[in-house]
């Protein structure tokens, strides 16, 4: 069984900064892809940020420049680095990872953390 997990959201100051956390846990062997998503209120779920097995990243355009998406892979864990936070990054911020199993190859989401920037 594969639980996903996060954490290190809060509320922050516009100009601030956050860490997000998300740890995968069970029997896991490797991590492929591994990607941080948000959604805010009325909106559709957006992908922020993307890490591969080798450490190349993707970044949507709103986040370059501010955001830092990082892995331990001893740790199973992701990271993202929010700074210069905006009150427009207000959102629920999830993590996925591309996990193999010996059932096979599996998407796992985490419960999401809320992130609200507001002064």
């Amino acid at each position: 069984q594969v639980q996903v997990v996060e954490s290190g959201g809060g509320l922050v100051q516009p100009g601030g900064s956050l860490r997000l956390s998300c740890a995968a846990s069970g029997s896991i062997f490797s991590i492929y892809t591994m990607g941080w998503y948000r959604q805010a209120p009325g909106k559709q779920r957006e992908l922020v940020a993307t890490i591969t097995t080798g450490g190349n990243t993707d970044y949507a355009d709103f986040v370059k420049g501010r955001f830092t998406i990082s892995r331990d892979n001893a740790k199973h864990t992701v990271y993202l680095q929010m700074n210069s936070l905006e009150p427009e990054d207000t959102a629920v911020y999830s993590c996925n990872m591309d996990i193999p199993t010996n059932r096979g190859r599996y998407i796992y989401w985490g419960q999401g953390t809320q992130v609200t920037v507001s002064s």
